[in-house]
């Protein structure tokens, strides 16, 4: 068996976003203070200077440098195999931990064996909350509203609106900060390498569960989270959700995976549908109704091509 060497090995996937790549770094070493730990940067090809930045403002970081940008699932994995902590600590570059994050998250799984994955509380800049726990997609999650089934059914979809005062069991949390059992990973195995960017921590999260493993939310631990600045641009992102949503679904609902599918494209027209009639409305005059109009109607011509 690998000896452990560290508490956390902090594993870190950056492409193109080096001052928050900086800033990510910069937040572990300022908070996880009586923790040991070792920090990898796998950066995916950038050409922005996040190499040597990393190398210059942190040499003791262990950096990985794809030649291409390998995704958020492979690159992961070419730190998760090196890792020589107990635990593994994924943070988005675009996310930044706060003073005792990493402790609280620490001390959770410490103190629960069960435990094979933890999620903290995401935060806005502005110290807002975000959504931080995900629930497994079902027929249910696709047909309904997710905010209407928060506020309906609480218990089984938790969300930012409840405060909750410890730690509580989930289906699944939000890739931005995870922390995950290094012998938990070696039942289960590291990430799906199907899945390119999005649904890689929500199939990690349901191989967990089939596992016997339990995921947490740990409200205490609070991370900073400047959202989406590490998925690139909107459009192709929402391509790569979109593509690895059907390959969760045909992986794991192959007997309904084809009216899954049906159920989320009648949704992509309907929600394009009324997003062109405001934009109408408003004789396209509001920017942001427009955008999201444009987006539908790339992402209609997407599924007409094919899904490639």
């Amino acid at each position: 068996m690998k000896e452990f060497i560290m508490d956390l090995s902090v594993i870190i996937i950056n492409w193109n976003t080096r001052d928050l790549l900086l800033n990510c770094v910069r937040s572990v070493y300022e908070t996880a203070r009586d923790i040991s730990f070792e920090i990898w940067v796998v950066d995916n090809g950038s050409t922005d200077g996040s190499q040597e930045a990393v190398r210059a403002a942190f040499p003791q970081v262990l950096l990985i440098e794809n030649t291409q940008n390998r995704g958020f699932a492979a690159a992961n994995n070419q730190a998760l195999k090196r890792m020589t902590g107990r635990f593994a600590l994924l943070l988005n570059s675009d996310a930044a931990l706060t003073d005792g994050a990493a402790q609280q998250l620490l001390a959770f799984m410490e103190s629960t064996p069960a435990a094979g994955m933890a999620c903290g509380q995401l935060l806005n800049p502005d110290g807002s909350r975000q959504n931080s726990i995900a629930n497994f997609p079902t027929l249910l999650t696709l047909i309904s509203n997710e905010t209407l089934l928060r506020i309906v059914f609480p218990q089984k979809f938790p969300s930012k609106r409840r405060n909750y005062p410890g730690p509580i069991p989930i289906e699944s949390g939000i890739g931005a900060c995870l922390m995950i059992r290094k012998t938990a990973m070696d039942v289960v195995g590291v990430f799906d390498e199907a899945y390119f960017f999005f649904f890689e921590e929500t199939d990690w999260a349901y191989r967990m569960k089939l596992a016997k493993w339990g995921i947490f939310f740990v409200p205490s631990a609070r991370i900073i989270h400047v959202q989406g600045k590490s998925a690139g641009n909107r459009v192709a992102s929402r391509i790569l959700f979109y593509r690895s949503r059907y390959i969760y679904l045909k992986k794991w609902h192959p007997k309904s995976y084809s009216l899954m599918r049906w159920v989320l494209f009648i949704r992509l027209l309907v929600n394009a549908a009324l997003s062109l009639l405001g934009t109408g409305l408003s004789l396209g005059l509001v920017p942001r109704l427009l955008d999201k109009t444009l987006i539908y109607f790339q992402l209609i011509a997407w599924h007409f091509k094919g899904c490639p």
